[in-house]
């Protein structure tokens, strides 16, 4: 008997098995992408929500201790709480944005697949 692997069939279960490879790989993306969704977007909250909260209360703190120790007619408080509310509006639009980035990515790698 001839012992030699037949090279049409060889072909046949590689592609088989490339395909089944394909179809795990999608499942087990999906499945993680399911699991971590929740908790993604609460992340993505507490990131979002921290990022324009911190700036603007430590801009509110130096504030008032610089109207505290260096008196003026302008209020520092009200300018610097309003600069850090910018600043953190800044930062969680950046996270926002690079969120938005990474699911974009991961679509087109998922349609490419």
């Amino acid at each position: 008997m001839d012992k030699r692997p037949d090279p049409k069939s060889s072909a046949n279960e590689n592609a088989f098995l490339r395909h089944v490879a394909a179809k795990e790989t999608r499942r087990l993306k999906a499945q993680r992408k399911g699991t971590q969704t929740v908790w993604s977007g609460v992340a993505m909250f507490g990131i979002v929500g921290w990022s324009v909260a911190a700036p603007t209360l430590a801009g509110a703190l130096i504030g008032v201790w610089v109207d505290k120790h260096y008196p003026s007619p302008h209020s520092w408080t009200l300018a610097l709480l309003v600069a850090g509310l910018v600043i953190g509006c800044a930062i969680a639009w950046h996270w926002v944005d690079k969120e938005y980035k990474r699911i974009q990515k991961d679509e087109n790698n998922g349609k490419q697949e």
